[in-house]
């Protein structure tokens, strides 16, 4: 046992055993959703149709109210909180038992709902089970867990004992479930692709390695499912998606962890135009869906996510904040001297680092920053009509990147060049090879296509009012805790950090 298991408790364990009940039964009990009950009951003044009726609840106690002949005790389950009253003339065989069972136990309860002298909602206890017992205590009922690395540690507590947490999550699963149904109402097909990848290709971003033993070869937890996706293009489904788990060995902040998830869907005949209506449409359903209205408050500020949202020239946004073009390599070389930029070698990846620490964390937004370069961007189209750019956009709200979208580049040679350019370029975060079956993939002719990205966590951020990307994450990247080392440390937020992808996030 850990050093939270408390003797009592573990006494209390060996004395219903001793009495024959199990403190762990192998079969529940079957309840009505607590939500259910309180709005059957209505209220003492308007008593509602299932007041005087036998009903059955389960779920966890907490804390204990024992006035000798009258007990009463919360009880709440995944929709809400009741009271439980136990009663000494109604449970005289249980009554002596009583003692045996603490806050944080998990109970089953049958009996009448009524309501006390003061009007609360209560279920008078004819039949009490204990269905688990705890031998750590909750936290104190007030306050919950206080300590935020606590908090993400024990998400198991977190989520009963701290108000409005588990909110976010059934809001998260929303936001799932509107992509989805808007996405399947387009004509869209749910995919899966590998996890496993040979070559580490979509992003630029430092993969996790790991070893095939059976084959023999490394291979690389996926940083993006681009590249799979489009082969589908070509492949003939023509209008696919896929909500993947996605993995980055990077650091942590308040936007990022190593492990996320994203949404990438691609549609053939379709341009990035397209993909801005349906980015507008993903996050305007669902802000609706969650919270009934699109107007939303992060960060202090309050946003409007009714589309269409504003659109702006990356190249414009450039030159207006720092007062040269783009690529003016000489003056962005001096720029990030004054900003005290990490020069890489690589004079594209530095103007973006500019662009970054001077231009995003002003994008309030929501935004589309649009026709970004073609030295960063080596997946999308060039524009016709100024072959230094591309057809991409990336959107923004209070500063922070929540999708990134372009049309797609589908002529094989092109492809390769780039992808060459890349791997002879001195960022480390470039794939290492060239992807030449993706190439050859090109080659059968992948037609016409936009493709989108959005960053599932940091849109639910958005949605929930959360600062950092670990509050709407159920199990964030924590360092394990032995003897006396210290919690995982959060880094600063810095745009020349962000990092923005050449790819989907």
């Amino acid at each position: 046992m850990t050093d939270l298991a408390e003797p009592d408790r573990l006494t209390k364990i060996a004395t219903l055993r001793s009495r024959g009940i199990d403190p762990y039964p192998a079969h529940g009990v079957t309840g009505t959703p607590i939500t259910q009950l309180l709005q059957g009951a209505g209220s003492a003044a308007a008593p509602g149709p299932l007041i005087g009726t036998t009903v059955t609840i389960a779920g966890r106690m907490l804390n204990v109210r024992d006035f000798g002949k009258l007990m009463f005790a919360p009880v709440i389950d995944r929709t809400g909180r009741i009271q439980i009253g136990f009663q000494r003339d109604k449970l005289t065989d249980w009554w002596p038992d009583r003692k045996l069972l603490d806050g944080g136990d998990l109970i089953g309860v049958s009996g009448e709902l009524g309501f006390t002298q003061k009007g609360e909602a209560t279920v008078w206890a004819a039949e009490v089970k204990l269905l688990s017992k705890a031998v750590a205590s909750p936290p104190e009922k007030w306050h919950g867990l206080v300590d935020k690395e606590l908090r993400y540690r024990r998400r198991y507590v977190d989520l009963w004992s701290s108000e409005g947490v588990a909110d976010v999550f059934i809001k998260r699963s929303k936001v799932l479930t509107t992509i989805r149904r808007y996405l399947e109402d387009e004509g869209y097909l749910e995919v899966e692709t590998p996890t496993l990848h040979p070559i580490a290709g979509g992003a630029a971003a430092r993969p996790f390695v790991t070893h095939h033993n059976a084959l023999g070869m490394d291979l690389f937890l996926r940083i993006a499912p681009e590249l799979y996706l489009k082969r589908l293009i070509v492949g003939g489904l023509e209008r696919v998606f896929e909500v993947s788990r996605n993995f980055r060995n990077e650091g942590l902040s308040a936007r990022h962890n190593p492990e996320f998830t994203m949404l990438e869907l691609y549609e053939a005949q379709a341009d990035y135009r397209r993909m801005m209506e349906i980015s507008e449409q993903l996050i305007e359903r669902s802000a609706v869906a969650v919270n009934g209205t699109t107007r939303v408050t992060f960060r202090g500020k309050e946003y409007d996510l009714k589309a269409p949202f504003s659109k702006k020239p990356y190249t414009e946004l450039f030159r207006t904040k720092n007062g040269f073009d783009f690529d003016d390599t000489s003056r962005v070389k001096q720029r990030a001297l004054e900003l005290k930029i990490h020069d890489t070698g690589d004079p594209w990846k530095l103007m973006n680092d500019v662009f970054e620490a001077t231009v995003e964390d002003e994008l309030e937004g929501p935004m589309m920053v649009v026709d970004y370069p073609v030295q960063i961007s080596p997946l999308a189209k060039q524009k016709p009509d100024d072959k230094r750019l591309t057809e991409r956009f990336e959107v923004f709200i209070a500063g922070m990147e929540l999708g990134n979208a372009f049309s797609e580049l589908n002529d094989p040679v092109e492809q390769a060049r780039r992808f060459e350019e890349q791997v002879a370029s001195k960022d480390p975060e470039a794939p290492g090879v060239v992807d030449w079956d993706y190439v050859q993939a090109l080659e059968y002719g992948m037609p016409p296509a936009g493709g989108l990205g959005i960053g599932v966590d940091r849109l639910v951020m958005v949605l929930t009012g959360q600062d950092s990307i670990r509050d709407v994450l159920l199990f964030p990247a924590m360092k394990p805790q032995h003897g006396d080392t210290p919690p995982a440390e959060i880094e600063p937020e810095s745009p020349v950090a962000e990092n923005t992808r050449t790819s989907r996030t």
